[in-house]
């Protein structure tokens, strides 16, 4: 249970490491004119993920949930992956990456990296990781509840994020003369 603690922590420290390249960031877009949207979900997804590192030592100590080693290593291998994802998205934004949604009006929609594969590549990496994460250690009810939460979840934030990209880069016509 230790070596899982530590694990968590980790990804813990992976978040505060997102939420400083966040911040930055946001200094970045918010001076160059950014429109930030979307607020009202923000703290649901704080809570949500929050809710899945507690929800991940949580089960495994209350419930007492085995290490089923051919069920713990192919998913670490899973967890990896969405990191890695995650962090290539990250790197392939830049400094127009964020948390929050945030775009700057008029910049071109990034299509390189991941996002010549997919539109929103770094949510892929979020379900990965919340169902990776907690089964690694069978905290199967954690792994079902973020499931579910993060589903109806992502809908919203979705939606919002292409409201948002579309608005920010939609062609602008000139007023009549």
């Amino acid at each position: 249970m230790i070596w899982y603690g530590l694990l968590v922590a980790a990804v813990a420290a992976e978040r505060v490491a997102e939420l400083v390249v966040a911040r930055r960031n946001e200094r970045w877009s918010t001076a160059r004119g950014a429109i930030v949207t979307g607020q009202g979900h923000y703290p649901a997804m704080v809570a949500l993920h929050t809710g899945l590192l507690v929800g991940c030592l949580a089960e495994v100590w209350l419930a007492d949930r085995p290490f089923v080693p051919v069920l713990a290593w192919p998913l670490l291998a899973v967890l990896a992956g969405a990191q890695a994802l995650r962090w290539w998205c990250i790197g392939t934004l830049g400094p127009r990456w964020n948390t929050r949604v945030i775009v700057v009006p008029a910049l071109p929609l990034v299509t390189s990296g991941p996002y010549r594969l997919l539109r929103h590549p770094n949510y892929l990496a979020v379900v990965a990781e919340g169902v990776a994460l907690p089964l690694v250690h069978t905290a199967w009810v954690t792994a079902a509840v973020f499931t579910v939460l993060n589903a109806a979840l992502l809908t919203v934030r979705i939606r919002c994020e292409n409201r948002a990209l579309a608005a920010a880069t939609a062609p602008t016509t000139p007023a009549p003369a």
